[in-house]
């Protein structure tokens, strides 16, 4: 052991409001087609589209964890404040995670029938944003109106792949960069002709991906439909850059710059870190560890197949298998509670060929309590318009609170095989026990490489995964350690972190 003694059943309409008071509308200027963006100077111009708010539904990707919860009423009552300051016809606002009981509702398809059956007579968009978008109303509201409300829009700022990753399961490998998907940070919007012909086709088809990985490449895949829908048309208007920024004067949504304020980073003392590994990986990836965050741990041990004092790693007595590694995941959580090793109130567990900023992730769970049961990290999701579950994704690391880890055990929930894919198998306990899983953008599942340069741009990363075709070291060095001067765009610096 390693101890561094260096200090949709029932719908719920939450959070909306719609008030029928005043007949002021916003009337703007339109382009014949709706294409392209109108010169800034004539913004203001009086044609006949006339877009009135309570035409626009406001959906805030949220979850059902306390602190997301706040987050979310927070940014609602934000964009209500400044719908007030223009009109007494408010928007509807609503929190995702309270619209129905469905787990899948997160991946956004299975929740276009609600969509089209409440929306689809009396609105003319659905605009989507995340907890850290930043609205200006009235922008957002001059940037809709250049668009034909009664033709299909599918608006976004758009992203694109560098090269063909296994995150998007190496589609578009001739030329990646020819397909664009939205960067949901900067909001992005679906008009509603799309949402009833999408929500027609859901009904009517089944929706055919088993796992939901990247859903913003997915949902922009499964609109534009092998070339039979439309493609994400580019608004330049909406933004990903910190709203205080001199770049940002043209945008009608930008990020939040400033971290919330969730107190101090939890102590290095409250985090237990379990790695996992096998005797064949001893010499090629414990060094990385070794050479790169191990410092930043108090609390460390390494899980083999074979006991190496010079490491020193701990057989728990599971064979090592070739994948899934259930079981030597389980006999973690077990010993994490047995008393053998530190009482912490967190646990982190990752693979040995993780990358990871300790700093960041101490800093991000000082939003969380640890006396509920938090399971977070990149959520992925397996048959979610089947009723099925979410998961937290192994490789870009799993946090658990001590009581979500006492939770799981008490459930009697175990692996089917000690070769199961172990964050499944965590994932349909937590669904059984109605424990959800909370998502981080931070955490990655793959290396910098698989994902758009832009995505990270306004990131400060706490994790990557795998050491294929990368150096390490060096990806450590530029993403992930810690340099008091850095930016989001540098990749770099808790400090600076902007999404949570």
């Amino acid at each position: 052991m390693l101890w561094n003694n260096k200090p949709r059943s029932g719908s719920k309409v939450a959070a909306g409001c719609l008030v029928l008071l005043s007949a002021f509308h916003f009337t703007l200027a339109a382009g014949g087609s709706g294409k392209g963006p109108q010169n800034q100077d004539d913004t203001h111009v009086i044609h006949n589209n006339q877009l009135d708010l309570r035409e626009i539904v406001f959906i805030i990707q949220s979850q059902s964890n306390d602190f997301h919860v706040r987050q979310a009423e927070r940014r609602r009552d934000e964009l209500l404040q400044q719908a007030h300051g223009l009109t007494e016809k408010l928007p509807l606002v609503l929190l995702l995670h309270s619209l129905s009981e469905n787990e899948g509702d997160w991946s956004i398809l299975p929740l276009l029938p609600y969509l089209s059956q409440s929306f689809g007579k009396n609105s003319s968009w659905i605009v989507f944003l995340e907890e850290e978008t930043d609205v200006r109303m009235t922008e957002l509201v001059q940037v809709l109106a250049k668009f034909d409300q009664n033709k299909e829009w599918f608006l976004g700022k758009p992203l694109h792949d560098q090269e063909s990753t296994i995150i998007h399961h190496y589609a578009f490998a001739e030329n990646p960069s020819v397909f664009k998907y939205p960067d949901f940070a900067a909001a992005w919007a679906l008009s509603i002709p799309l949402v009833v012909r999408l929500a027609n086709k859901v009904k009517a088809e089944p929706l055919k991906s088993d796992f939901t990985i990247d859903l913003k490449h997915e949902v922009a895949l499964y609109i534009w439909d092998t070339g039979k829908g439309p493609h994400l048309t580019a608004v330049p208007e909406l933004c990903t850059e910190p709203r205080d920024s001199p770049q940002a004067r043209h945008c009608a949504t930008t990020l939040i710059s400033e971290p919330p304020l969730c107190g101090e980073p939890v102590d290095k003392a409250d985090v237990f870190v379990a790695v996992k590994t096998c005797q064949k990986f001893h010499s090629e990836r414990v060094p990385v560890i070794k050479k790169t965050w191990e410092k930043d741990a108090l609390f460390l041990e390494y899980y083999s197949d074979h006991a190496d004092p010079a490491i020193p790693t701990i057989n728990l007595g599971v064979p090592n298998t070739e994948r899934g590694h259930c079981g030597k995941t389980f006999a973690i959580l077990q010993r994490f509670l047995s008393g053998t090793v530190p009482n912490t109130k967190w646990l982190l567990v990752v693979d040995d060929d993780t990358l990871i900023s300790l700093p960041r992730l101490r800093a991000l769970l000082s939003c969380y309590d640890p006396s509920e049961p938090v399971c977070l990290g990149e959520r992925y999701g397996y048959g979610l318009s089947q009723g099925g579950y979410s998961y937290i994704t192994g490789g870009g690391g799993m946090v658990f609170s001590r009581e979500a880890v006492v939770q799981l055990l008490k459930s009697g929930c175990k692996c089917y095989s000690d070769d199961a894919p172990d964050d499944m198998v965590l994932g349909m306990c937590l669904n059984a026990l109605g424990l959800p899983i909370t998502h981080s953008p931070l955490f990655h599942q793959a290396r910098p490489e698989d994902y758009a340069r832009a995505f990270l741009a306004h990131q400060v990363p706490i994790s990557f995964h795998k050491h294929w075709n990368i150096d390490p070291l060096a990806v450590y060095d530029k993403w992930l350690k810690d340099d008091s001067r850095a930016k989001p765009s540098d990749g770099l610096n808790e400090s600076a972190k902007t999404e949570l």
